[in-house]
């Protein structure tokens, strides 16, 4: 796969015959039909645009339609580039998390473990309540949505991913409560990397799905505490102190 990291090639998404090799594969393939189909575009464009207005009207609007459409499969081809790359996203949701609400008062902690769970990516705590927060990437043209209260991936369900991260957030607030003696509520978030929701965000199986910009502004909206500065540090020591940092690292996305 041309200009690749050799950093990466022990990826299975790397492998001959993998969803991740024949997407990109296809994708590459598919080159000269857009180019084509492009070129298609901006010729009408520019004629009929020339034939209502004038000549320099004509080529603008080819331009902007030229543009329009490199920026369409762009845009879809990068929002799978996680998935691609056979990640999770857990890195490039630490640098969105970084430069947007750790600016705004947040305390973001990165690969805790959660005793008897799974690692979770991160942590989010903020004046606004407490958030456990999970990473997944699925092919573009993955379909998630909710249906009577569950979250169906591509007709399937998804009950064991689900009860994890409930479980999780559930242990998270147990463990919080008792290290501080005051009731915490934790909310479990999962940040779609790819995939098409039906909606975003949405609330299913007790977990809210959204994309990585929606779901900053549903923290935003969502509050469930009122927590003051100092109360933000106070419970972010407290959940370094009960959920130990993770054993393996965040994988790069």
């Amino acid at each position: 796969m041309g200009g690749s990291s050799i950093y990466l090639r022990d990826r299975t998404a790397f492998t001959g015959g993998t969803p991740q090799a024949v997407y990109a594969e296809l994708w590459e393939r598919g080159r000269k039909t857009r180019l084509r189909n492009r070129a298609i575009f901006a010729v009408l464009t520019l004629i009929l645009c020339g034939a209502l207005v004038n000549a320099v009207f004509g080529i603008v609007m080819a331009v902007v339609v030229s543009l329009l459409d490199l920026f369409f499969h762009w845009r879809g081809y990068n929002a799978s580039s996680v998935w691609r790359r056979g990640l999770r996203g857990e890195r490039r949701t630490d640098r969105l998390l970084r430069n947007t609400v750790e600016r705004r008062g947040h305390r973001v902690l990165h690969a805790r473990t959660v005793p008897g769970h799974e690692q979770a990516d991160e942590v989010l705590v903020g004046p606004g309540g407490i958030w456990l927060i999970h990473n997944e990437a699925w092919h573009p043209d993955t379909e998630i949505a909710p249906y009577g209260g569950k979250v169906f991936v591509d007709g399937r369900t998804q009950t064991k991913l689900m009860a994890r991260l409930t479980g999780s957030a559930e242990t998270i607030e147990r463990l919080l409560t008792e290290e501080t003696g005051e009731k915490i509520t934790v909310r479990p978030l999962l940040i779609v990397h790819g995939g098409r929701l039906a909606r975003s965000p949405f609330e299913a199986d007790g977990v809210v799905f959204a994309t990585p910009f929606r779901m900053l502004r549903w923290i935003h909206k969502n509050h469930t505490a009122d927590y003051s500065a100092e109360q933000v540090e106070k419970l972010a020591r407290a959940t370094v102190h009960v959920l130990p940092v993770g054993g393996r690292p965040a994988a790069a996305a």
